[in-house]
């Protein structure tokens, strides 16, 4: 596959683009590390909320999309979508209190809610733990996808892939820091849209797929479609839904899905100007992470299973690309081989868009662990502002490296999704329970940290090897979840809690339902506490709104899926529970935003 000029003239412009923005912020992004890593804590919520679509748009979303399809149908892709509950979970309960803590990172929360050396040792060490060793991981199954774009449209190996596409992602990540990256995801992300959803098009309509009738008739595609699972296949229902839905979304941590908020969604929303703004970024995140983006990623992995219906024809049609990284997921990088030039550039700009909108955010996130939690915390507590950007700007470079290597070794995106999610399964209600139970402490996340890690590399290394039958994905996640949960829970209770000051103050500060709280609430009678500050709060209110919030994304996910399968019936319902749900959510919202402005002026 050869570009055009034309091709290469829009991607040329794309990279001049996103460097001048990088240039002509980087002054006020030098100034301090809260202007580097937080953009001086004053972002509205739509350049936010678009900026962490952006990054969740990686160039491997589509392969993982398309992986999944092609294996196990549109039903597959709940292992994903479950996770639009802990979404709506953040927005409505945890957003305001992240951007309520004032912290310049998430881990910079740990001397904040626990108390001793315990906390800074966690905060340390979950600075390189998820900085370095994790967010690595993460970026390495964006290189590989970008790999696998740079072996089928470009024809070029993956080193010289992994070499141009990171060169420009650092410069201007390094320059521009968090204000450059926002202000550039927004320019990628209409980029990124415009040309998935004019390939989906322009593909729909190749002779070879025949349109949209014929796609959903062809017998490749017929028994791919439901959006639910075949509730007479048990096997499938559980594994694909029930698992998801009941158990995933609160039990697991992974990097944009985190229970409770965390990582570069906290990050963002710690860049806003207020609690409104945080909340309200993060709503939008969520509308167009879950009901915008999906079905074009979908209508391309469909129209894959006519055009490359196995994967000895992958292997047919690109003779020239590693074995050992052919897979389902490079089908979607195959179709877009079919696109004309011109819509070619457009694309192939709009994955290099995906890739460097969601590398750039890891480069920034994990390095502002390296600075702030690590470097400036144990290293160098009396570094200048100056010396801390320099450090930045050297982790930025250092994380890429080591992300690309890494990139090397996988073979496909759905592998190296399960690995994540199962070295975080157990952790996730952890994660929720802390700012609302009192008991939870720095030795409960230690333990969790460390269990879920262990089980994950028996269930995923050593099982099979010691003799034992492999097991399913969903028995690997629920084993991992039960025994890490078991397993923090237990050390809760042994250890002793963190002191009465440390629990109080975080209380003030946070001012969560005071559900939890009692046992530090009783200790502190006598103290200005204040009457609402020591309430239930809105917590009712703000479930309520993560109920109907998903209730909505939901209704507009199926809408959309069903308009297009012209099931009118069907569309209409969803439709209709998409438009009650918006307007019973804005009620909500309005009251949530009341609330809000009582407490501000206590």
């Amino acid at each position: 596959m050869s570009l055009s000029t034309l091709d290469w003239s829009f991607i040329a412009i794309f990279f001049i683009v996103s460097l001048v923005i990088g240039v002509l912020v980087s002054k006020q992004s030098g100034k301090s590390s809260s202007e580097f890593f937080l953009s001086g804590r004053n972002m509205p919520w739509w350049l936010l909320g678009i900026s962490m679509v952006a990054t969740t748009f990686s160039a491997d979303t589509p392969n993982l999309v398309t992986d999944i399809v092609r294996k196990n149908g549109v039903s597959g892709n709940w292992v994903w979508w479950a996770f639009l509950l802990t979404g709506m979970l953040t927005v409505f309960v945890y957003a305001r209190l992240w951007r309520r803590s004032g912290v310049l990172t998430d881990l910079e929360f740990y001397e904040l809610r626990y108390s001793g050396k315990a906390a800074a040792f966690l905060r340390g060490f979950r600075a390189l733990y998820l900085g370095v060793f994790f967010n690595i991981m993460v970026m390495a199954t964006v290189c590989l996808a970008a790999i696998k774009i740079g072996g089928v449209l470009l024809g070029i190996s993956p080193i010289q892939t992994l070499l141009i596409a990171s060169i420009v992602t650092v410069a201007y990540s390094a320059i521009g820091g968090l204000r450059g990256i926002i202000i550039t995801d927004f320019f990628q992300f209409g980029i990124a849209m415009i040309g998935t959803i004019w390939a989906a098009y322009v593909i729909l309509n190749l002779p070879e797929v025949g349109g949209l009738t014929n796609l959903l008739a062809h017998e490749n595609v017929s028994g791919k479609l439901n959006i639910l699972p075949d509730f007479n296949d048990s096997k499938n229902l559980f594994a694909l839904l029930i698992i998801p839905l009941a158990v995933q979304w609160w039990a697991v941590y992974y990097p944009g899905a985190e229970p409770g908020g965390g990582g570069y969604i906290a990050q963002r929303m710690l860049a806003a100007k207020d609690e409104k703004n945080a909340m309200g970024a993060t709503l939008l995140f969520n509308i167009a992470h879950y009901a915008l983006r999906p079905w074009p990623w979908i209508i391309i992995a469909l129209a894959s299973l006519i055009v490359f219906p196995d994967l000895e024809s992958l292997k047919t049609a690109f003779p020239h690309v590693d074995a050992s990284v052919i897979n389902d997921d490079l089908a979607y990088s195959a179709m877009l081989t079919y696109l004309p030039h011109g819509l070619l550039g457009i694309v192939v700009a709009s994955l290099i868009a995906a890739f460097m909108s969601t590398i750039s955010t890891h480069l920034n996130w994990g390095s502002s662990y390296v600075v702030n939690d690590y470097y400036k915390r144990f290293r160098n507590p009396n570094a200048t502002e100056a010396e801390l950007v320099k450090v930045g700007r050297i982790s930025t470079l250092v994380l890429m490296i080591l992300a690309a290597a890494f990139a090397l070794i996988l073979q496909n995106a759905l592998q190296a999704f399960n690995i994540l999610l199962q070295i975080g399964a157990g952790t996730g209600l952890l994660f929720i329970l802390r700012w609302f139970w009192w008991r939870i402490n720095a030795y409960s996340e230690l333990s969790a940290m460390v269990i879920s890690f262990v089980v994950a590399i028996y269930l995923e290394v050593l099982h099979e090897k010691f003799g034992f039958a492999p097991m399913e994905g969903y028995a690997k996640l629920l084993t991992g979840v039960g025994v890490t949960t078991a397993g923090w829970l237990i050390v809760t209770f042994l250890t002793q809690p963190d002191s009465q000051e440390t629990l109080l103050a975080f209380y003030k500060k946070i001012r969560p339902a005071k559900v939890g709280w009692k046992p530090v609430l009783e200790k502190a009678k006598g103290e200005d506490i204040g009457e609402k500050l020591a309430n239930d709060g809105q917590l009712p209110l703000e479930i309520l709104g993560m109920m109907i919030g998903c209730m909505t994304v939901y209704g507009a996910l199926f809408a959309t899926g069903y308009w297009l399968y012209s099931n009118t019936t069907a569309a209409l319902i969803a439709t209709a529970i998409t438009v009650i749900g918006a307007f019973i959510l804005f009620r909500i919202w309005n009251k949530l935003q009341l609330g809000t402005e009582e407490l501000r002026h206590m």
